[in-house]
């Protein structure tokens, strides 16, 4: 077998959760903008540290961005998960 397809299958996949709170975050969003985010949260499946993520300060939790909107999680390593937290616009999403 070939060494790069070894290396492929040892990639980790990571499972998505959410906090129940996001369920109300997400009722506030437009469908159209919704459908995007949730591709956005699709993709930290592969990698939950994609380029323009940032630690945020004091917390043990990553954000996104996408246009206006602001995606807040955390990763588990060990379990390979990715916690949901919040969602919602910048400025909203801080307080």
């Amino acid at each position: 077998m070939m060494k790069w397809l070894r290396d492929l299958e040892k990639m980790a996949v990571y499972k998505v959760l959410f906090r129940v709170s996001v369920e109300k975050d997400f009722a506030v969003i437009p469908k159209r903008d919704l459908k995007k985010i949730l591709q956005r949260i699709r993709t930290l499946t592969d990698e939950p540290r994609p380029l323009g993520c940032e630690k945020l300060t004091g917390q043990d939790r990553v954000r996104v961005r996408y246009g206006r909107y602001r995606i807040v999680y955390s990763i588990q390593d060990r379990e390979l998960t990715v916690w949901v937290v919040k969602v919602g616009r910048r400025k909203d999403i801080y307080r």
